[in-house]
């Protein structure tokens, strides 16, 4: 399989259904990793604005939030708990102290691939606020 110089799997051209799907949601994940890589707690917490409490550490709670509610809630029937969401907050953004692959269907892959995309777009604009750079 082919990387980019940043370490990350390069989805295939062609490839059935699913494998295609989990490789592109697989990219995705490994970019929002990436654009955390290198800064300390103190900086994954940095707001990206004074009103906003959008930080990378709270795209990747958010992250992990949407793949259980998605996965393992909606699709999977389980009845569980928001494990970052709370106080009023399900979206899972606002920092809380304190992931899942299961036998999902394309339709639960396209909505988290979305999910990650968009994302990753807002964590480009955290860390760059916060270092002076996008990332890869």
């Amino acid at each position: 399989m082919a990387t980019l110089p940043d370490g990350r799997a390069v989805p295939p051209a062609y490839a059935d259904e699913r494998p295609m799907l989990m490789s592109w949601l697989d990219f995705h994940r490994a970019t929002l990793a990436l654009k955390c890589e290198g800064l300390d707690d103190r900086q994954v917490r940095t707001a990206s604005v004074a009103l906003s409490e959008m930080t990378l550490l709270g795209l990747v709670q958010h992250a992990a939030e949407v793949e259980r509610n998605w996965f393992r809630r909606i699709f999977g029937g389980k009845d569980l708990p928001p494990v970052y969401a709370g106080e009023g907050r399900e979206d899972g953004f606002a920092l809380v102290t304190g992931r899942g692959r299961g036998a999902v269907a394309p339709l639960d892959l396209v909505h988290m691939i979305e999910e990650y995309a968009r994302h990753n777009g807002h964590a480009d604009l955290l860390r760059e606020g916060i270092v002076g750079v996008t990332g890869s």
